[in-house]
């Protein structure tokens, strides 16, 4: 008997982007999507278009470019909202509409202050503002999983009846346990009437760390589409990890009776991608994605691994995406050899221009790194398109940094402004610390540093290091990163390139304010 299709919907450039720091430009959603694209995703909901004008343009490119995914909008139940998201995914070749509005007692009394009957009325009619726009409407009530199972079959019944095809069940806050959360799905489906007319969805935030587990039951009682994000991104802990939910699914096909269309094998490159757009590191330790993932240190686990494979592992590697062998290029690569593995890791060169910027990069890195990784490449190409995007208002020109056993460290940078170069020098607690205040001293930004991070790129003591500096000022939180084999530099990196996101005229509105 054939088994069903799990639809797949990706959230990472909507409910992702909501992370602290992780809002993107129009051109890094182009970025994403094509990817998603790559992967087969099903259902790409690219933001939130009311929430700004460079959203809303951001939500129109993707649209005009994806041929294969839907392309979803998100919208609260209001018609100003939806109008604008009805024009914004009108060019998608398969649009979608996605409405929402809250049905537990705590957000409808303190939130929107609406009596339960006015919240069915106004979902009816956001359902019916929609379907002027697309047959494809998509219908979440906020928070059910804190919600009154009677009210939501009321309110769930009249949406379907008003033509809603998509039904999807949030855990907002992350409250839910698996059996709850499954039971909950079961019984809706059973309750209520019309509930055969549509497709059942799920979308799991992770505050208990359940999110994919809660996704995971629904699916055994019937969901037959899940929201997620590559690597997990969200707010506060994030959503259900689409890298989790595939490779579970397709892992255990003993268990489930259905199966993705995903294209397993783009998972890494996707979760390397939006890594590096957001400046959201991955952890080492993460499932599937995460530089340890595959990795065996036990004695007892690496002698099975070399007998059998299976004894440790229930999924290969190279399924997913991580390549055995990865060395690619080295100093005497030419161009030709560089532009085409760019192509088999599906990295696109938009211009010649671009082309020779990177392979620039690419050949001062080989001067520095004998062995260029796959990840080396990525993490260059992520950066190059970082600062043509920002257009590097400052720009390193050149740092000394030292550090001695019994002496204070210091710093001596170069910053470029606009061209123009300006010199300072600074002593610290360590040569990263008199680094940032020799930038600091240069631009004098008034910046809060929130977050520094370091994270190897690859293997050795010759690997890259990148560096993730998280800033905040005005009310806006940006991440910046930077990539070298010396650490120092990396860090100097990371602190302009989240220099010039703050200054950046481009739309980076996170779509919570």
């Amino acid at each position: 008997m054939a088994k069903d299709k799990l639809i797949i919907f990706d959230t990472t450039m909507r409910d992702g982007e909501q992370s602290p720091g992780a809002s993107m430009t129009k051109e890094e959603k182009l970025r994403i999507a094509r990817q998603l694209e790559r992967m087969r995703v099903d259902v790409i909901e690219a933001g939130f278009p009311a929430a700004s004008d460079g959203d809303f343009d951001a939500v129109r490119a993707v649209a005009s470019i994806v041929k294969d995914s839907t392309v979803c909008g998100l919208a609260r139940a209001n018609e100003n909202d939806i109008r604008r998201c009805g024009d914004a995914v009108k060019p998608a070749k398969r649009p979608r509409l996605h409405t929402f509005i809250a049905t537990s007692s705590i957000h409808m009394e303190k939130k929107l202050r609406m009596e339960p009957s006015q919240v069915i009325e106004q979902a009816v009619r956001a359902v019916k503002w929609a379907r002027e726009y697309t047959d494809n409407v998509e219908f979440s009530p906020e928070d059910a999983g804190r919600s009154d199972i009677d009210f939501l079959c009321r309110i769930l019944e009249r949406v379907i009846q008003a033509g809603a095809t998509t039904i999807n069940i949030p855990d907002t806050v992350g409250y839910t346990f698996p059996e709850h959360f499954g039971r909950l799905i079961g019984q809706l489906r059973e309750r209520i009437p019309n509930s055969d007319k549509v497709v059942w969805s799920v979308h799991c935030h992770n505050d208990l760390g359940l999110a994919v587990a809660n996704s995971l039951a629904a699916v055994l009682a019937g969901a037959r589409q899940v929201e997620c994000t590559v690597n997990g991104l969200g707010e506060r802990a994030g959503n259900a990890a689409l890298e989790e939910i595939v490779m579970a699914v397709r892992t255990r096909q003993d268990i489930f009776p259905c199966d993705t269309g995903i294209d397993a094998t783009q998972i890494v490159a996707a979760s390397r991608l939006v890594s590096g757009i957001t400046g959201f590191p991955v952890q080492p330790n993460k499932a599937i994605v995460g530089a340890n993932a595959f990795a065996h240190e036990a004695g007892i686990h690496q002698d099975g691994v070399l007998k059998s494979r299976d004894t440790y592992e229930i999924m290969r590697a190279q399924d997913v995406g991580w390549i055995a062998n990865k060395l690619v290029l080295g100093k005497h690569s030419g161009r030709n050899a560089f532009k085409a593995r760019l192509s088999e890791l599906g990295i696109e060169i938009e211009s010649e221009e671009a082309l020779n910027a990177a392979f620039k990069r690419f050949k001062d890195l080989a001067d520095k790194k004998h062995e260029i990784f796959d990840e080396d490449l990525q993490a260059l190409i992520s950066e190059e398109a970082s600062d043509h995007i920002e257009s590097e208002h400052y720009h390193l020109v050149s740092l000394t940094a030292h550090s001695e056993t019994g002496e204070p460290p210091y710093a001596r940078i170069v910053v470029a402004e606009n061209g123009r170069e300006r010199r300072s020098e600074a002593r610290g607690s360590g040569p990263v610390d008199a680094s940032f205040k020799a930038i600091e001293a240069v631009v004098k930004s008034g910046a809060e540093l929130l977050l520094y991070s370091v994270n190897n790129i690859t293997t050795g003591t010759d690997a890259q290091g990148e560096v993730t500096v998280r800033l905040a000022k005005g009310g806006r939180i940006v991440n910046g990163q930077g990539a070298d084999t010396d650490i120092v530099v990396a860090s100097a990196k990371a602190y302009l390139n989240a220099l010039n996101k703050l200054r950046s005229k481009l739309e980076r509105i996170n779509p919570q304010v």
